[in-house]
């Protein structure tokens, strides 16, 4: 009798294999049909068919019809508890698409904005929005709107254009159109009845966002379109917001009223198969992007590794780390998430290492251990500190949650608008009485106040200073237990943040040292985490046999 094995769990992906087959899209009303065709009723001036018609694919029908066909069937009753109208406002009220660069993303939020704008989905006074990164990506969409608009007679007719308000305005309805940038200042007080939000992974910061997002709640089936390609690292917006909606694609969190259509490509995939291409561009077989461009740049690709990320990243959905010369891949970093019992390590040797900080950066205090339970391995947990004023302020430079991360723990506001060297003196001392510190190590250059204080005091604090004879090697065995997987972190989102920053630099004798990629980043973190497994490798000991409770047996002759 042959043995019939179990079958195996399917992987769940984020794929949206349904917009290309024929399964049914609810439409119980019509909304999705009458959408559709609105649009296809419009024209575009660059497509160079007779009569300049836009072109709607098969996929990119299905994906209209999605979002405006489901509906939630609401009964209404007169006074005698009668049913008199059945209605039904939209299930979707949030479409997410990260589709690569030339899959005509922009063209179609364009003309989704006019449903909302002229069609059947305007609201008397109503506002559409555009929320692009600069003002120079918002004149970009406007002009696709215009061109839409001044090549379809329908609309033309009943257009009002102000180009100096990027502004589309209906004048019949008093629905309008109109294109803001995220450095154009506030736009508090807008309550959109749709918003298009372009190219999310580039804004400069979320304060556009939150203001249109905070508008949304104000109208009732208000609609928002978030359409970008993908970006780098994990501590943004964009990311923020993509993975919300892989979770609801795979179905971990569900969520009707989100429909993400995610063309994006596994990091590990083989990105010169023209498979992969096909697979993460749906306009590819309908001729855009161009098949001959990405032959060309693929090419070019292959030689300059600028150039590969670049095309992993528009062109293949790669969410990429965020340095371009990363020290490790991060998917690999992130194999040590797993939490981390600080309780089981208090009677387990330890080593700090101290990265203190000027005015901008993060000072970072970080404590590693030999991983009792893997061997060559180490458990590293770090303690953050900033100061304490203006944190919002320093999120919006940063590109990062720094508000958030105070409320949460991962680091530690201090008073004042420079991080205080006692507060981290004060944590420092309090680490040494909870576990057992061997060494302290510090880079000399802001610590050696603090080190004398502590050394004046009994701590095991040493230098360690930053030059290639002494960092390459902690370096090297860092990324050595990295690689591994070897080195357990517990996912703390500051640290991961620091080492997504790392730009590396090799020296002609293959010596390594960590780099920041620009101004604002910050890689403290990663650099104190370097000195804590350095000095832990080597297994150090500076204390004195009478800072403990080991003492030899016999007489000591000094």
């Amino acid at each position: 009798m042959k043995l019939k094995l179990p079958n195996k769990p399917k992987k769940k992906t984020t794929y949206p294999a349904w917009v290309f087959d024929d399964s049914p899209i609810e439409d119980p009303f019509g909304y999705g049909e009458r959408a559709v065709n609105f649009l296809c009723a419009l024209n575009h001036p660059k497509n160079p068919a007779p009569g300049h018609p836009f072109q709607l694919d098969r996929w990119q029908e299905r994906i209209v019809r999605a979002i405006y066909g489901p509906r939630h069937v609401e009964d209404q009753y007169d006074a005698q508890g009668t049913i008199v109208a059945t209605k039904g406002s939209r299930i979707v009220s949030t479409a997410v698409f990260l589709w690569p660069r030339g899959s005509r993303k922009t063209s179609l939020a364009a003309a989704l904005s006019l449903l909302h704008t002229f069609g059947p989905e305007r609201v008397p006074g109503g506002e559409v929005l555009c929320a692009a990164s600069d003002h120079k990506q918002s004149k970009y969409s406007y002009n696709e709107v215009v061109g839409i608009v001044r090549a379809t007679a329908q609309l033309a007719d009943r257009a009002s254009i102000a180009e100096y308000k990027s502004r589309v305005t209906n004048s019949k309805w008093a629905t309008y159109y109109e294109c803001l940038s995220s450095d154009a200042g506030s736009q508090h007080g807008r309550t959109p009845a749709m918003a298009f939000v372009d190219e999310l992974h580039v804004h400069k910061n979320r304060a556009l966002w939150d203001a249109i997002n905070s508008g949304m709640s104000k109208t009732d089936g208000s609609l928002m379109i978030i359409a970008t390609t993908a970006g780098r690292g994990q501590q943004n917006l964009a990311f923020e917001q993509i993975d919300y909606a892989r979770k609801v694609a795979r179905g971990d969190i569900i969520d009707p009223a989100t429909l993400p259509v995610l063309f994006e490509t596994p990091i590990d995939a083989d990105w010169e198969d023209e498979a992969v291409w096909y697979r993460a561009n749906p306009g590819l077989k309908f001729g855009y992007p161009s098949l001959g461009k990405l032959r060309q740049q693929a090419k070019a690709a292959k030689n300059r590794p600028g150039d590969r990320d670049g095309f992993k990243q528009f062109h293949l959905n790669m969410w990429l780390d965020h340095s371009e010369a990363p020290f490790v891949e991060m998917d690999i970093y992130d194999a040590g998430a797993a939490p981390i019992d600080l309780e089981a390590l208090r009677g387990e040797p330890c080593w700090l290492g101290v990265d203190l900080s000027s005015n901008r950066d993060l000072t970072a205090v970080v404590a590693a251990w030999r991983d009792p339970e893997v061997e060559e391995g180490y458990i590293v947990h770090p303690w953050f500190f900033c100061p304490a004023d203006n944190l919002q302020g320093r999120a919006e430079r940063d590109g990062v949650p720094y508000p958030t991360w105070a409320g949460d723990g991962h680091i530690i506001p201090t008073p004042g608008n420079v991080v205080d060297f006692r507060a981290v003196e004060n944590h420092i001392r309090d680490l040494c009485d909870e576990f057992d510190v061997r060494e302290i190590a510090f880079d000399p250059h802001l610590g050696r106040n603090m080190m004398s204080n502590l050394v004046e005091d009994g701590f095991p604090a040493v230098e360690m200073r930053q030059g290639w004879v002494t960092m390459a090697p902690a370096i090297k065995e860092l990324e050595r237990a990295i690689v591994a997987q070897r080195f357990r972190h517990g996912g703390q989102p500051v640290l991961r943040w620091n080492f997504d920053n790392i730009v590396v630099v090799t020296d002609s004798a293959g010596n390594t040292s960590f780099n920041k990629g620009k101004a604002k980043d910050r890689i403290d973190g990663a650099v104190a985490a370097a000195m804590a497994v350095g000095r832990a490798s080597v297994g150090e000991d500076t204390r004195s046999i009478y800072d403990t409770e080991e003492r030899p047996e016999g007489l000591l002759i000094f």
